[in-house]
């Protein structure tokens, strides 16, 4: 029996190569024959003119009835069938010059929306190259052989190396260390004791560790994750061209209007005069124009849609679901706030982590070390440094034995309440140790998208009536975050199945979109009407099975791309209206005698120019955006780039209100007090102060007036008055505080923290908000 993830291996490997060719010929050489013919005609031989305009006609018609008896047999009934009767008619009655100017117009039609429709095709391979195919079993003479996945048997012994996957679901015969992103979207490390489950697919951070089996491998989290994208993928119901939408009324139409004008007049010629200027040109060639101008126009704002029919299906979505991690968060830890032992000092405990963590490559060491630097701590070269992976990294800093990682004994009072505070904010904890035990720890958040909240504003704008965060996260975290951005409706704990029940659920309500950026997202976004993967950091598995990829690490390109899709999609519709209706009037005409099959051949073309003109408007517009002039981008630059130094700033203000109220009468509090205050008069208050005089003056322009502004410029008054009260305090101080100025300068560093992080939040959404256009890419 083949193991589950093998099953999903192609026959035969996919061409990705696009072959154009395949597009342009026919029109080309449909092209080439209309022009010969009028070489011909013009210098007097209109015979073989008509027999070459006859041939371009009879090398059209063929291919179009095939695709109308490919529709039928499909049981879908499209534009193409005038098309077929316009060609067969003008043979009929000998009118070759129009049968070969509707053959063009057919074949260009055609090559459009070829060129729209794109020859992307969505597979697993990302998958597939992730997913195991063999596992270490233990033999029963104590050694370890290397076994192909499908022999693995519930019950059997297995190792799973350092680095390795999981190859099956099992319980853990020892604890250890974790990696479960691909499963749950999580990007946090996670540790799970003796005894515990664990899924196939999940990666062992740690050391070696025994695995019982569970489940073989067709019936482990793994294998049903390649399944579940495989049934979605094929289950998917086919896109419907916006064409072929029109054509249920405008198809009837003609047929009866070209019957009636032949029966009426008993002049077979008017029929086909109908038919001619009814050829469904506007809806052939405008639509599939406005929707590559889209594709072109999404593409340049770092989304890439797979084929014209996503994008129209992107233009009508109401409902959209989004994963957590990756997408409405950062997906990269950052350090939230360093709690140190008593007597002991923040930035010592972080500088001495960090200078352990510099030689190590793990994503939380990356970011203990960017912490460190944006605090400008001075960071020395650890020497001794050796690293037990999933437990922590030792070394010596200037002579001083330091432990980052784990803490393996039992934890002193303090060190209990670090830890139960990050679990109920949801953060990750590194403790930092020496010889004697704890010295402190840094907690680590996962945090949310600083363009998160103003794109979901920007998304309902666009349309979206209901939004939907699913995520394998705990609840308490899902509905901190779904507050904050502001989302419908907040579901934790999904596996891979229930997210994509929910989609399912979902689409059955209305047209869906799926955002995305995990392995674990990949059946979601298949099964949604829509899947929208988040690919710049490499997301493979969910970009192959995604209708779009966000390329660059913005969020907000997503309401780009709506904005856009509606707004082609919209052109679309109109170009095909104008033109169905100008049509509509000719077949009248026609109807009546009054225009002959040549003449209506190129009176359609004139319709078809008109409508190809209008659809082009889908190059331009629909964004709301604010013209941003040069000046002011290059003070966002600035300032935007200031607030790292700012945060360090606020860090050191929660660790001195700490210190504060829990220890106000120690002999080093008072100096810390001091030390802050000195940065925040030194760094914080000139950085506002700056932005009073120069940045927001500037952004009255684009922002509408100075009121957008107003109440930041509040919020600067309100951080100097608190700057000013802890300075108050402080000359008050004789060597050491006293016992009635504790609350009052609590109540001071407590509310400059609250108000100066939701003031840099502020900012940073506005500072997003009027981005101009991503960089080209190399630039």
């Amino acid at each position: 029996m083949d193991a589950a993830p093998q099953e999903c291996v192609p026959r035969r490997p996919v061409d990705r190569r696009p072959v154009r060719w395949r597009e342009w010929t026919p029109l080309a050489l449909l092209g080439g024959a209309l022009l010969v013919g009028a070489v011909l005609w013009l210098t007097g031989r209109r015979g073989p003119a008509d027999g070459v305009w006859a041939a371009a006609t009879l090398g059209a018609l063929v291919p179009a009835v095939g695709a109308v008896l490919r529709q039928w047999w499909r049981r879908r009934f499209g534009v193409d069938v005038i098309a077929v009767l316009a060609l067969a008619g003008a043979l009929l009655v000998g009118e070759y010059l129009a049968g070969a100017v509707i053959a063009v117009m057919v074949a260009t039609g055609r090559a459009l929306e070829a060129y729209a429709r794109g020859r992307a095709t969505r597979d697993l391979r990302a998958l597939l190259a992730r997913a195991p195919r063999q596992a270490r079993r233990r033999t029963p003479d104590g050694g370890i052989e290397v076994v192909p996945l499908d022999r693995v048997a519930v019950g059997d012994d297995l190792l799973v190396g350092p680095g390795d996957v999981v190859p099956v679901d099992g319980v853990l015969a020892a604890a250890a260390t974790l990696d479960e992103s691909v499963v749950t979207g999580e990007s946090q490390l996670v540790g799970r004791a003796a005894g515990e489950q664990v899924s196939s697919g999940v990666v062992n951070a740690g050391a070696a560790v025994g695995l019982r089996a569970t489940r073989d491998a067709t019936g482990s989290t793994y294998a049903q994750i390649v399944r579940l994208a495989r049934e979605a993928t094929a289950h998917r119901a086919p896109t419907v061209r916006l064409a072929d939408r029109y054509a249920a009324a405008f198809v009837p139409f003609t047929l009866l209007l070209a019957a009636v004008a032949g029966v009426w007049s008993g002049e077979f010629v008017r029929a086909v005069a109908v038919l001619v200027v009814a050829t469904p040109c506007p809806l052939l060639l405008a639509t599939p124009i406005a929707i590559v101008s889209g594709l072109s126009r999404v593409a340049r704002r770092g989304v890439l849609v797979r084929d014209g029919g996503s994008l129209e299906l992107l233009g009508r979505a109401r409902t959209l679901l989004v994963d957590k991690t990756g997408t409405l968060t950062e997906g990269r830890p950052r350090a939230a706030e360093t709690v140190v032992a008593p007597g002991g000092d923040g930035d010592e405990v972080l500088r001495l982590a960090a200078s352990v963590e510099q030689l190590s490559p793990h994503v939380l060491a990356v970011a203990l070390v960017r912490q460190a630097r944006e605090r400008r701590l001075r960071l020395t070269t650890p020497t001794e440094v050796t690293e037990e992976p999933g437990r922590g990294v030792s070394g010596r800093v200037d002579g001083r034995p330091v432990r980052v990682g784990q803490f393996p004994g039992g934890l002193p009072d303090w060190a209990e309440q670090a830890r139960e505070r990050a679990e109920l904010a949801g953060w990750s904890t590194v403790w930092v140790s020496d010889d004697h035990g704890p010295l402190g720890a840094v907690l680590l958040e996962d945090p949310v998208r600083p363009d998160a909240r103003r794109t979901v504003r920007r998304l309902r704008e666009a349309g979206f009536s209901r939004l939907l965060l699913l995520t394998g996260d705990r609840p308490r975290t899902a509905e901190q975050v779904a507050r904050l951005v502001g989302v419908d409706e907040a579901l934790a704990r999904c596996s891979p199945q229930e997210k994509v029940d929910r989609v399912r659920q979902e689409s059955r309500r209305g047209v869906t979109v799926m955002v995305g950026d995990g392995v674990n997202d990949a059946p979601a976004l298949a099964a949604a009407h829509v899947g929208v993967a988040m690919g710049a950091r490499g997301a493979t598995a969910s970009a192959d099975v995604a209708d779009a990829v966000i390329t660059v690490d913005r969020l907000d390109r997503l309401a780009d791309a709506v904005e856009i899709a509606r707004y082609a999609r919209r052109i679309a519709v109109q170009s095909a209206a104008v033109g169905m209706g100008l049509a509509v009037l000719a077949m009248l005409v026609a109807a009546v005698g009054r225009l002959p099959p040549v003449a209506g051949a190129f009176l359609q073309e004139g319709i078809d120019v008109l409508v190809i003109l209008n659809a082009l408007r889908a190059l331009r517009g629909g964004l709301r955006r604010r013209d941003v002039p040069p000046a002011t981008r290059a003070l966002l630059d600035r300032y935007a780039g200031q607030h790292p130094g700012v945060r360090a700033v606020l860090a050191r203000v929660r660790d001195t209100a700490d210190l504060v109220a829990t220890r106000p009468t120690a002999e080093g509090c008072l100096p810390a007090v001091r030390d802050t205050h000195r940065r925040l008069t030194d760094e914080v208050l000139p950085h506002t102060d700056a932005e009073e005089r120069q940045l927001y003056p500037a952004l009255a322009g684009p922002l509408d007036g100075d009121e957008a502004t107003a109440t930041m410029s509040r919020e600067h008054v309100e951080i100097h008055r608190l700057v000013d009260a802890i300075g108050g305090h402080l000359a008050r101080a004789d060597g050491r505080l006293r016992p009635d100025q504790v609350p009052d300068l609590l109540a001071s560093l407590y509310g400059l923290d609250a108000v100066l992080r939701l003031h840099l939040a502020r900012e940073e959404e506005d500072y997003l908000a009027l981005d101009p256009d991503p960089p080209a890419p190399g630039r």
